[in-house]
């Protein structure tokens, strides 16, 4: 008996171990240092927290949807708006009618709010974006940035199911190459008894 039950406890620390390498592998899949041929910024994000680590679609795959985390607005102090943005990836080769995901890439995200669901682009790839922000409201409650809009490359128009508070900013450029592959957000971490601002800026890249 003894034999039999160190044994399953042998298999199950097996099973356990390659649970957790193929879980490292999909990681370490979308972190790769993949080269990137441009770098898209908006000149209206705000400047508290700090950078997460920049993360990049698997080779071959180019983001073609996006989806929100978001905290609906209470009226009440103190409201984050936009928590987190996802990049969903998929084939260059995929039947643009019937998107798939291969894959979903985030950087860091804020500690509010729950996910919106994904929005995809007609055809092609997400070329382009604009921020929505709420410049800083003194004593009020700041919120930083509440929402985002992309383009895609055949010429189509997303916007996010993100919040109202705040002005729309420039537009970043245009890629160059075929489409966003890669996102770097800056998060205000939580502030205990202060204003919470959540995510604050974003950069995105884009690859051939």
């Amino acid at each position: 008996m003894h034999y039999f039950i160190s044994i399953m406890f042998s298999l199950l620390a097996f099973i356990g171990l390659q649970v957790s390498v193929q879980s490292a592998g999909r990681r370490s899949e979308r972190s790769i240092e993949r080269h990137f041929v441009s770098l898209l910024t908006v000149p209206n994000g705000m400047v508290s927290g700090s950078w997460g680590d920049r993360e990049m679609c698997p080779t071959g795959t180019y983001a073609a949807g996006f989806s929100l985390k978001v905290e609906k607005l209470s009226f009440f102090w103190d409201d984050t708006a936009l928590n987190g943005i996802r990049l969903h990836c998929v084939s260059l080769f995929k039947d643009l009618d019937s998107y798939e995901e291969d894959s979903s890439i985030q950087s860091n995200t804020g500690s509010w709010g729950e996910w919106t669901e994904t929005k995809w682009c007609p055809s092609g790839f997400l070329t382009a974006f604009q921020l929505r922000v709420q410049s800083s409201q003194g004593i009020g409650d700041d919120t930083a940035a509440n929402n985002i809009r992309f383009n895609c490359s055949k010429k189509s128009f997303l916007e996010g199911d993100g919040t109202h508070k705040g002005e729309w900013g420039d537009w970043s450029p245009l890629c160059q190459g075929r489409g966003m592959c890669g996102i770097r957000t800056r998060i205000e971490e939580s502030q205990g008894f202060g204003d919470d601002t959540a995510l604050n800026d974003v950069r995105m890249f884009c690859c051939n």
